[in-house]
């Protein structure tokens, strides 16, 4: 494996994808082209968008999925706050989902200002 699979940022936003589509397993049928498809989507729009701007060769592109991988975990911390509220998941386990998101928000975020460092340096 190389490239992107080995950014830890994508092999824990890849482990919070999986973690998404093993939870919304278990909501109701008639979610699944309601909240199952939005938390997926949101959920695999992370690494995809990481994967994506790193195969870029330009930084400002690479930085904009970034900003798109960002923008969706903060899309799924509201999800999965719905998914609580509606009683599809038990407090415990969106506490410790929650904590992935918050922490992979602050990866991001601290990722994109070395992205923006980086391309400061170049100009």
């Amino acid at each position: 494996m190389g490239g992107y699979q080995r950014l830890e940022i994508w092999k824990r936003s890849h482990s919070l994808t999986l973690e998404i589509y093993r939870i919304t397993k278990g909501f109701p049928d008639n979610e699944k082209f309601g909240l199952i498809s939005q938390m997926t989507r949101a959920a695999s729009s992370i690494p995809s968008n990481i994967a994506e701007g790193y195969g870029n060769i330009h930084l400002k592109i690479f930085q904009k999925h970034l900003g798109v991988a960002r923008g969706s975990a903060y899309e799924l911390e509201y999800q999965l706050l719905l998914a609580k509220d509606l009683g599809y998941i038990e407090k415990e386990e969106y506490e410790k989902i929650n904590a992935e998101i918050v922490e992979l928000k602050k990866m991001l975020s601290g990722f994109i200002r070395s992205v923006i460092s980086k391309m400061e340096k170049q100009q």
